[in-house]
């Protein structure tokens, strides 16, 4: 698997660490129930198709990025700065 860093190029997937799940939005933390914060740290969807991951280019520019891959088939649709996510979410612009 091959994925295009967004400021280095296309890469070999062993330059990147896989983190996990990009869609998940972590609860206010002290106002938070206990409910919500173990279904945070402990339950994952497992989803077959589009996916939206968080990768960590370590092996190169040491960039977050959120990778659109598709689970059936690991094609990579899409990849963005996490950063640049991240501030789209928190203005409301869609990414």
């Amino acid at each position: 698997m091959r994925i295009r860093c967004p400021h280095c190029g296309e890469r070999d997937n062993g330059e990147f660490s896989y983190l996990g799940d990009a869609t998940v939005v972590r609860p206010d933390g002290m106002s938070a129930s206990s409910e919500a914060m173990h279904d945070y740290v402990y339950l994952r969807d497992n989803p077959a198709g589009l996916h939206r991951e968080l990768w960590y280019h370590g092996a190169g520019c040491r960039s977050w990025l959120v990778v659109t891959r598709d689970t059936r088939t690991h094609e990579i649709r899409d990849v963005s700065s996490a950063r640049d996510v991240a501030l789209a979410r928190h203005t409301g612009d869609a990414a």
